[in-house]
């Protein structure tokens, strides 16, 4: 058993009238402690949110794993088991020119003591409480599978501001095989979050709300046909191969492409998806791939989620963004996220 995590075997159980019924079989799991009680909740959000969120404003983009070699592949994708679909859930619309209020960054600590981010997004869930990431912007993939420290989720991030407060992680689950045999066909992490919080010039923290209340949140739909075209949004921040960097990483980009079975090197992958994409690796990792996405409600359907970038063209730009494939053993792992309480810090 590795730190601090715990395999179980968690029961399907219905989000509500908006999943289709799936067979009540046990999925392996892994629930991973954050900040498992207030108090270690509390030092979280004041770490990040102090000195006009220091800390926010000076974390660097993750750069781990943010590039691979792929090759395109005409084959199309067989599912597992049967399409499974959760509705949307919107949110307040956000004012004209701001960012869509469940997007957003996640920010930690890295395995060399610094200040991270990744993409992350609001997804709908039993308590309203969970965010989608990259698996390896959860656990920590270049030591000893642990959480990485200090986990937080700020919605509706832009050129340093978290206008809608700071969502600390008390748990995330992942599916037992990343960790345990590093398949990265299970690089995706559902993480379970505190109400909001921000903190006033005086030092008091206050609550901003549970997080569907507050933002809204993405649909997921499980074992789809690969896409004619899906939504990718996420904050690019690298550099591509030739030098040029047009991302700045400070506001939310979207990309729409197709998406296509893929071939990936060094990753242990049986089924990658590619999307045609001009986002780096840096910065996009955790980006959600929506199908039907909306502009009126700036919402859609979970459907992948970015954990590395490629040059599938040898032009010495990244045009392709990699995730897995969504199927039965993720939609496992989202609704044990889902069913995970966790209240309020303050």
């Amino acid at each position: 058993m590795r730190r601090t995590l715990t395999a179980l075997g968690i029961g399907l159980s219905l989000l509500s009238a908006t999943v289709v019924t799936q067979p009540a079989q046990a999925a392996s799991v892994l629930t991973v402690p954050l900040a498992p009680d207030v108090t270690a909740a509390e030092e979280v959000a004041r770490f990040w949110l102090a000195d006009g969120a220091a800390n926010l404003r000076n974390a660097t983009p993750y750069e781990v794993r943010t590039t691979l070699s792929a090759l395109r592949l005409s084959k199309d994708i067989v599912p597992d088991g049967p399409q499974t679909t959760v509705d949307p859930l919107p949110g307040p619309a956000a004012p004209e020119g701001t960012t869509p209020t469940t997007f957003g960054k996640v920010f930690f600590i890295g395995d060399d003591l610094q200040p991270h981010w990744c993409t992350g997004t609001a997804v709908r869930s039993r308590y309203g409480n969970t965010v989608a990431t990259a698996g390896h912007c959860m656990l920590d993939v270049q030591a000893p599978m642990g959480p990485l420290a200090k986990w937080v989720f700020v919605p509706g991030y832009s050129d340093g501001d978290a206008p809608f407060g700071l969502y600390v992680g008390k748990q995330g689950v992942v599916h037992y095989d990343f960790d345990d045999i590093h398949d990265h066909d299970r690089d995706v992490a559902f993480v379970a979050v505190y109400s909001g919080v921000t903190l006033s010039a005086t030092g008091e923290l206050t609550t901003t709300g549970l997080l569907n209340s507050t933002v809204g949140g993405q649909g997921i739909t499980i074992n789809q046909p690969l896409q004619p075209t899906v939504d990718v949004l996420g904050y690019p921040a690298g550099p591509h191969a030739d030098g040029t960097r047009p991302h700045t990483g400070e506001t939310l980009e979207r990309s729409t492409g197709r998406t296509y079975l893929t071939k990936v090197t060094p990753l242990r992958m049986d089924r990658p998806i590619g999307v045609d994409s001009p986002f780096t690796g840096v910065g996009a990792l955790g980006s959600p791939w929506l199908t039907g996405y909306a502009d009126d409600t700036a919402t859609g359907y979970l459907n992948g989620i970015t954990i590395s970038a490629a040059d599938v063209n040898r032009d010495n730009r990244y045009d392709t963004g990699v995730s897995p494939y969504f199927d039965s053993e993720i939609f496992k792992v989202y609704l044990a996220a889902g069913n995970i309480w966790t209240g309020r810090i303050v």
